[in-house]
């Protein structure tokens, strides 16, 4: 598996008014950035955004019943907006932008990148059997 996966954070920010994103693991891990974010500011919102996902999944009876599938959180600030969505078994995404984003746009281009990303992350490493050709 590629360890770097910064590369392909890239593509969320395609979107005008999109900002920054992380890949974050359930734990809280940082796992990839986008370039323009730094090192000790991901790993301070990874841990955020991991207790964001647990306190949104504790609240789906709050929302009209118990066997509700949690699949986006959303956060407003004077500045703009947070998108947190799945990225895969134990993985989020997190993507913040400009207040006038396009909000549809950006969580589609999350969703293809939460495709792309998922064959990433469950490709296993090519092993070196020793053939050469």
């Amino acid at each position: 598996m590629n360890n770097d996966l910064s590369w392909m954070l890239e593509s969320a920010l395609e979107v005008p008014g999109a900002r920054h994103a992380i890949l974050v693991s359930a734990d809280g891990l940082l796992m990839a950035r986008s370039q323009e974010v730094a090192k000790d500011e991901a790993d301070t919102v990874a841990a955020a955004m991991s207790g964001i996902q647990s306190l949104s999944r504790t609240m789906a009876g709050f929302c009209g019943g118990t066997h509700m599938t949690w699949r986006q959180t959303l956060v407003e600030f004077d500045g703009g907006w947070v998108f947190l969505i799945s990225a895969g078994e134990g993985a989020y995404l997190a993507v913040s932008s400009a207040p006038d984003v396009d909000m549809a746009d950006i969580t589609f281009r999350m969703q293809q990148l939460v495709g792309q990303l998922g064959k990433a992350l469950t490709t296993p490493p090519r092993e070196n059997t020793g053939i050469q050709a």
